[in-house]
């Protein structure tokens, strides 16, 4: 996702110019919110009221249990009653308090079993409710990153990915939007209160904060469809915007871009993961945020026409990072929005140019070498328990940096093989930082623990202070190299242009060592005391380099 303040830096760029799977094989046991518990399904049927807050829901939560477990504890705040409860079609007594509802399993057998609340209540966070401008009422759900629980029943924790399916009654003036696939739509209720219901389905395993549901007058403008030249044709992948009618006339705008988008996508990364792709004019705490097959956007980037194409191409690559391959900890958000940071600045190299993408790289890097929050803390902040505040620079801005370096060093062929091996692997499941790294490491055939462990498990950036001599007795030129003992050494392969007194310019490639002190001699003959040596003149290192 985007906050507003992210994606007002991303227009500034513009303007310069963007441990193993716990999916649908995985086992109870790898699980780590609520050990011995592994939802597989979410039926979430969802009353909506012609105005205001108050909601109605009944969700069956379908789980496998490993042996011994007698509880299932399901995330719902205080703020909602719960009116029953029921385990295999038997009502229960359960406990809720704490922002939990306790629901006894000791009467069920078997490993699998099926919970049913019935609930209902005033939603204040989760769901946002809101009367626009126009005074018509609208509800959005917006998840990020443990809000589920405020107005839905659930195991709400990245770790544990169900399938999941929505029947929303709503006054019959309102469109309907969800994960999945549509199922249908029909009228209910009786003359005097005229209702619709909608139903959709998700059959491929997501987390909560991405399970969503997006109710409003919205018309549906239909974009290109893309992968339809493929021998699949199950591949063709529909695409659409939801927007208030009267911004309807704007559209495409800059959705034409969407269908370019996934198919550049798609040919980096891999096939696009769902059924189809809905941008949707919405209510949002973010700028953007990434609904498994429903991207929601705040509202006010239609009304001031200010949606980029940035963001939508940073928010369709969350679809495949984040989406089907989901960071299994909120440590390793970077999984998610450093992947979409980078493939945000990809699709700016596709869409306009190398000389762009590098200016929006050099962006990127001098925020990060500037940021506090990088200075002080690490890109894995497993310390971290604020949630929120991972968003940011070192999630987004770092962790796409990272992947830029990474991809500099061991090369475009190993660095998309790796990520593809990643996304096959890992798809509709979870994984780790290491993960990818085991990837990275296999197409590379380079060992990468080094790598990930002093830019993603140390803060802030890499300081050497780099001296040099010539010695005209055997023509070499030696760097003395000096880094900071205190908080570890950085092992960087450096750039050096070395310009002659002549002009000419000779560019030579050296690895210094992770060491607090290194002499490093350049490769090559140096007959004469060159004019001047510049250190990473591309300047794409985070490091702030020094003499000594």
């Amino acid at each position: 996702m985007l906050s507003a303040a992210r994606i007002s830096a991303l227009l500034v760029i513009l303007a310069l110019a963007p441990a193993s799977a716990q999916g649908t094989g995985g086992t109870v046991a790898t699980l780590v919110y609520q050990p011995g518990i592994d939802v597989r399904d979410y039926d979430i049927r969802i009353e909506l009221p012609d105005t205001g807050a108050f909601i109605r829901g009944d969700v069956t939560v379908t789980a496998r249990r490993a042996a011994g477990v007698s509880t299932l504890l399901l995330d719902l705040v205080d703020a909602l009653t719960v009116r029953g409860i029921e385990v295999n079609g038997r009502a229960v007594g359960p406990v809720h308090a704490n922002g939990k509802v306790e629901v006894p399993l000791g009467g069920a057998t078997g490993d699998s079993v099926s919970v049913r609340v019935r609930y209902d209540g005033r939603v204040t966070d989760g769901l946002v409710v809101l009367k626009d401008a126009q005074g018509r009422w609208t509800w959005f759900g917006d998840n990020w990153p443990d809000r589920a629980r405020q107005w839905l029943p659930t195991v709400d924790h990245p770790s544990d990915k169900a399938t999941v399916s929505w029947t929303v009654r709503a006054p019959v003036n309102r469109t309907i939007v969800a994960n999945g696939t549509l199922l249908g739509v029909r009228d209910v209720g009786g003359p005097r209160e005229r209702r619709s219901e909608t139903r959709w389905r998700e059959a491929l395993p997501i987390s909560t904060y991405l399970m969503v549901i997006g109710a409003g007058p919205l018309v549906n403008v239909p974009l290109a469809t893309t992968g339809c030249t493929q021998p699949d044709p199950a591949r063709c992948l529909p695409q659409s915007v939801y927007v208030m009618p009267e911004h309807r006339e704007w559209l495409p705008g800059p959705f034409a871009a969407a269908a370019p988008i996934v198919s550049y996508f798609e040919t980096l990364v891999g096939p696009f993961p769902y059924e189809k792709l809905a941008h949707v004019q919405s209510a949002t705490r973010f700028g953007g945020m990434e609904n498994a097959t429903a991207i929601f956007y705040a509202y006010d980037l239609f009304t001031t026409r200010r949606m980029s194409v940035g963001l939508i191409a940073h928010e369709t690559a969350h679809q495949w990072f984040g989406d089907s391959v989901t960071e299994r900890e909120w440590a390793h958000l970077w999984l998610s929005e450093g992947f979409a940071t980078y493939f945000a600045a990809l699709w700016t190299r596709k869409a306009s140019g190398d000389s762009a993408f590098r200016a929006e790289m050099a962006r990127i890097r001098t925020q990060v070498l500037a940021d506090s929050v990088v200075a002080s803390r690490p890109v894995i902040d497993t310390a971290q328990t604020n949630y929120l505040a991972l968003l940011n620079a070192n999630s987004y801005q770092k962790g796409g940096y990272v992947l830029y370096m990474l991809n500099q060093q061991i090369g475009d062929s190993a660095f998309f093989r790796g990520v593809r091996s990643y996304q096959a692997r890992f798809r509709h499941g979870t994984a780790l930082s290491d993960d990818l790294r085991i990837e990275l490491e296999r197409s590379s055939g380079r060992p990468l623990g080094p790598f990930f462990d002093q830019w993603l498990r140390r803060p802030g950036v890499a300081q050497p202070n780099i001296g040099w001599a010539h010695d005209v007795a055997t023509g070499t030129i030696s760097l003395l190299v000096l880094q900071d003992s205190v908080r570890g050494a950085y092992e960087v392969p450096l750039t050096v242009r070395v310009t002659e007194r002549s002009g000419a310019q000779r560019r030579v490639d050296v690895v210094v060592p992770a060491d607090a002190r290194a002499t490093v001699t350049l490769p090559g003959r140096f007959d004469s005391a060159p004019a001047s040596l510049d250190f990473d003149p591309a300047q794409v290192l985070l490091a702030r380099i020094g003499r000594p």
